[in-house]
């Protein structure tokens, strides 16, 4: 583990000096407000896809039979797209740049993928519970496939998630990529290939900046086009999909040529006269950018004369961003970001236009800093000056890696509710499934799966004690006690700790080096212990007291929707994880708006497993 020091606040002072010009929507400096196209495929019915085969169908619900491959149980209803092994399914629409975002659903045992222009695979498998997922698990960039290479060697260029961040079959899982086309010249020449910007698997970054060389194995066609429909691989096995929303970005890009500048050695605390101020360097450039020679340590301005070519109508949103200093954006006559200002909106037709930017720097603190942004609903936001630009040093994560039982004590805030909880253990397994403890509560407050913590925020510099985890997290809502005594089963869940006699007593490590949780309630002595389950599905819970008491209840889960599926298996919440009970029954209730899972305590112990 790395510690960092030497942190510098760093404020960005705007620019004082004004100037006149027409009075235009101004977002506000520092909001950078997001122009976008986004459709929602309907699922009403399969009129959005090419000639869908009979595998294909619209449900109202779907669940899988945790005992049989393959199998996805539907109910009557839209909004969820169905599959059971047929033909691919092609949508109407073609796209070239792209950013989608989906849940599915993988039955159990179950193989699908989506084809980014019908020809770029990202796998789709029930990999629940796989250590060191390859390419070919579930959000995997698929590999391409050269017979020629020689027995064993076909397959090459395929990319493994980062981790697995799967869920268990049954669960919906939430998937999101943005990709960039294959660029083409005039004549149809390829002059820069395909890439995955990003792709997100249940909240976890899984790909970053992936090249794309050609087709993967399986693609529609081994050639590579501007566009092409999406393809969902419908011949491997039950999957569903449900909120497929995209962002399909067909419109030309406007881009900035003709660019000159002049430099100026002046604080600029007033509209600087240019007929007047001399300048003391001028240049031509390829790009508006902050890379020029010579320019001053500090209090200078840059003035860049440019000429913007529009090529097709539309909203043009832009952003500016000057640490240390200030600036000013004029399109044609009209003055599109103020001096002080870092957005601003304007309407435009096809055509040139010029451009004026006026950049300054005042403070010490700041390199030279100039980067301009556009978006437009029909483009994906982009940087049109030098992205070759300084910045600060940069902060290697501090990553804390459980390779062998780990624990660790911080602050921890919770994914649902914003509660912080502030005696937390956290227990990282080499099994890569991990918990959080609230030692306040006795209660167990979140589980996830993938790598254990990033404690940057907790020890970089002089931190703030909170620790992250790096996986996909699966909360249980706001912490409370874990055990109460009910005077029915329909009595009230106290959040307070007030008449229980609730005292921690810490933990004890075990011979495998994990740690088994005491505490007192009710005047009863209670030892809790959480284990990584077999194939790293999901933990088990023990609860047991020193001796048995009348009225005690655990709650197991609160949501707002629970379901039991089969004899000791819960749903909970939106298909999110599931409760395995052992040989006891519990109790669904509602209380306060939502639902709870309550099981008594009948004995000396309690004992379930959590499967995500």
């Amino acid at each position: 583990m790395r510690r960092w020091n030497g942190f510098r606040s760093r404020f960005n002072r705007l620019s004082s000096f004004s100037y006149p010009g027409t009075l235009v929507l101004l977002l506000g400096a520092g909001l950078c407000t997001t122009l976008q196209a986004q459709q929602r495929i309907p699922l009403n019915d399969l009129s959005a896809f090419q000639h869908p085969g009979p595998g294909w169908r619209i449900a109202g619900d779907v669940k899988a039979d945790l005992k049989k491959k393959d199998v996805l149980i539907t109910t009557d209803g839209t909004g969820v797209l169905v599959n059971k092994p047929g033909k691919d399914l092609l949508s109407n629409f073609q796209h070239g740049d792209l950013d989608i975002e989906l849940d599915y659903m993988m039955a159990l045992g179950s193989n699908s993928g989506i084809y980014l222009q019908g020809r770029y695979e990202i796998q789709l498998l029930d990999s629940w519970g796989v250590l060191n997922p390859r390419a070919g698990d579930n959000g995997g960039i698929y590999e391409r496939w050269d017979e020629s290479r020689g027995e064993g060697q076909q397959g090459y260029e395929g990319y493994a998630p980062r981790q697995n961040a799967s869920r268990a079959p049954g669960l919906w899982q939430h998937l999101s990529i943005s990709f960039q086309a294959p660029r083409f010249d005039a004549n149809g020449r390829k002059t820069e290939n395909a890439k995955i910007l990003k792709i997100v698997l249940n909240g976890v970054v899984i790909h970053e900046q992936v090249t794309l060389a050609g087709p993967t194995r399986g693609g529609l066609d081994h050639n590579e086009v501007p566009s092409g429909p999406l393809r969902i691989q419908g011949d491997h096995g039950a999957v569903a999909f449900r909120n497929i929303v995209i962002n399909n970005y067909s419109k030309a890009k406007p881009i900035v040529k003709e660019v000159k500048y002049s430099v100026y050695k002046d604080r600029m605390d007033k509209t600087p006269d240019f007929k007047i101020l001399k300048p003391i360097g001028e240049g031509i450039a390829t790009q508006i950018s902050s890379n020029i020679n010579g320019l001053p340590a500090n209090d200078f301005l840059v003035r860049y004369t440019a000429t913007l070519q529009v090529k097709e109508a539309g909203d043009y949103g832009f952003n500016l961003n000057t640490p240390g200093g200030g600036g000013r954006l004029t399109i044609g006559d009209k003055s599109v970001i103020p001096a002080g200002g870092s957005d601003g909106n304007i309407s435009l037709q096809p055509g040139d236009y010029p451009l004026e930017l006026l950049y300054v720097k005042r403070e010490d603190w700041a390199k030279p800093s100039l980067t301009l942004s556009v978006r437009e609903a029909g483009f994906r936001q982009f940087v049109i000056t030098d992205t070759n630009i300084p910045g600060d040093d940069p902060v290697d994560p501090i990553l804390v890696n459980a390779n062998a039982p780990t624990v660790l004590r911080s602050f921890m805030d919770l994914p649902e509710g914003g509660a912080k909880v502030v005696h937390a253990v956290s227990v990282g397994n080499p099994e890569k499934v991990h918990y959080t403890y609230d030692l306040d509560k006795g209660a167990m407050v979140q589980v996830w799966r993938g790598d254990f913590l990033n404690t940057t925020s907790m020890w970089h510099d002089r931190g703030n004690g909170t620790a992250v985890p790096q996986g996909t997290v699966q909360g249980f809502g706001k912490p409370s006690l874990a055990i109460a005594r009910l005077s029915s089963p329909q009595a009230s869940w106290s959040n307070d700790t007030t008449g229980t006699g609730y005292q921690p007593d810490g933990y004890v490590i075990d011979e495998a080096g994990r740690p088994v949780f005491h505490y007192t309630i009710y005047g009863i002595a209670v030892s809790d212990s959480i284990r990584v389950l077999p194939q790293s599905q999901g933990v088990y819970r023990k609860i047991s007291l020193q001796q048995p008491a009348e009225n005690l209840y655990v709650r197991v889960a609160v949501a707002d929707k629970i379901e039991q599926q089969s004899d000791g298996i819960y749903v909970i919440g939106d298909k999110s994880y599931y409760i395995k009970m052992d040989n006891t029954g519990g109790v669904i209730r509602e209380q306060d708006g939502h639902k709870e899972l309550i099981v008594p305590v009948k004995g000396s112990a309690l004992s379930y497993a959590v499967l995500f």
